[in-house]
């Protein structure tokens, strides 16, 4: 039994559906390896992406690993003239994850959460557990229940 991460945990406690999958040493980084190692389609995996907009706002945008996050559709997503991506030493003290964890679920704070259109027809979706070599497969249901999104068309 592999170990519970704090995503889990917050889903447990709330009674949420998901399935835990681990790839832990893999070597897996990318998206795309994290899809090729779980044997799933990469448009069923997603990665969480953390902007800062030009109000200084911070906003998450949750998008299939093989795509590319379009910032001029997200900006327009969240009613931003622009956003840019938070670098990589700030996602830590920002959310509590670190780049390649980075989870929309139990984030240090709640940041406006969108997610890409294509989400909503696919039975199951997978995003990190908060930890690298982890994911978790959720209903876009399920994961509605625990946290507030919103779907939009953000890629390239």
């Amino acid at each position: 039994m592999e170990e519970k991460t704090n995503v889990m945990r917050i889903l447990d406690q709330k009674k949420i559906n998901y399935k835990s999958h681990y790839y832990g040493d893999s070597g897996a980084v990318s998206g795309l390896e994290v899809a090729r190692v779980l044997g799933e389609d990469p448009s069923r995996v997603f990665k969480t992406l953390v902007t800062e907009g030009k109000s200084r706002n911070y906003y998450v945008f949750m998008i299939p690993v093989a795509e590319e996050l379009d910032l001029k559709k997200s900006a327009k997503a969240v009613g931003e003239k622009s956003v840019e991506m938070v670098k990589s030493k700030e996602l830590l003290p920002l959310t509590g994850y670190i780049h390649g964890g980075c989870s929309p679920i139990g984030m240090k704070k709640y940041f406006k959460t969108t997610v890409d259109l294509s989400a909503e027809n696919k039975d199951t979706i997978y995003v990190s557990a908060g930890k690298i070599g982890c994911q978790i497969e959720i209903r876009l249901e399920d994961l509605k229940k625990i946290i507030r999104i919103e779907t939009a068309d953000l890629t390239i």
